[in-house]
């Protein structure tokens, strides 16, 4: 990895051309994500502290991958990322207008964070040292995310089941096809699609584990990403 990190050239023209287009699905993700925790905290009174101070890290986030754009003197590609996101973001919003938290919590808690972290993780070894350094301590913030969703989709584990193979069902798929929309880019960037995908995977079956599905369910929902990939 230290060598391929080498042969990246971060202020090359193709670099950055790539780097627009992926800087701006990380900032876009983290403001839609601070979005979607404080609307479940809405939802969610019990837990609006909590939910407020989630939402504010990802505010902070968003600042953090902002400054790795000036860094090397790149312009964001906004509106690419926000029809990139669009299809989660739609879904997430549907089911908060249904009060389908458990929905919501897969699409933003698992789903998002789980392709969050893989990513983060993918790029780190990849990143110029600027953004490498921002992207660690952000990662760390993002398991913190992923064990609030676990942590109330498991304890609400024997009402929400359905729902959450349901969400599954709607969600996952879409995931693979927004890894296959930036598959070239983040070759550029050093980070292939097939490492994101297990790592991806890892990290969602993990999740679904904690939460109180078995070996064979997982499998099962995990199906429904892989075919479409």
């Amino acid at each position: 990895m230290t060598q391929a990190t080498l042969e990246l050239n971060y202020t090359s023209a193709t670099y950055k051309d790539a780097y627009s287009r992926i800087n701006a699905i990380v900032i876009e993700g983290e403001r839609e994500a601070h979005d979607n925790y404080t609307q479940l905290a809405q939802l969610l009174p019990d837990d609006t502290d909590e939910l407020i101070r989630l939402s504010k890290m990802e505010a902070r986030h968003k600042k953090g991958f902002e400054a790795c754009g000036r860094n090397l003197e790149v312009e964001p590609d906004l509106k690419f990322a926000e029809e990139f996101f669009s299809k989660l973001h739609q879904n997430f919003q549907d089911a908060a207008a249904a009060g389908q938290i458990a929905t919501c919590l897969v699409i933003q808690g698992l789903i998002i964070e789980c392709f969050a972290i893989a990513a983060y993780n993918i790029y780190i070894p990849m990143a110029d040292p600027f953004a490498r350094k921002i992207t660690e301590g952000v990662v760390k913030d993002e398991y913190t995310h992923l064990n609030f969703g676990e942590e109330w989709l498991k304890a609400n584990f024997e009402t929400s089941k359905e729902e959450v193979e349901a969400a599954n069902r709607q969600n996952l798929p879409l995931v693979w096809k927004m890894l296959n929309q930036v598959e070239a880019d983040a070759k550029v960037l050093g980070m292939e699609k097939d490492a994101m995908v297990e790592d991806f995977m890892i990290q969602y079956s993990g999740a679904l584990e904690n939460i109180g599905f078995t070996t064979r369910e997982i499998m099962k929902m995990s199906v429904y990403g892989l075919t479409a990939a």
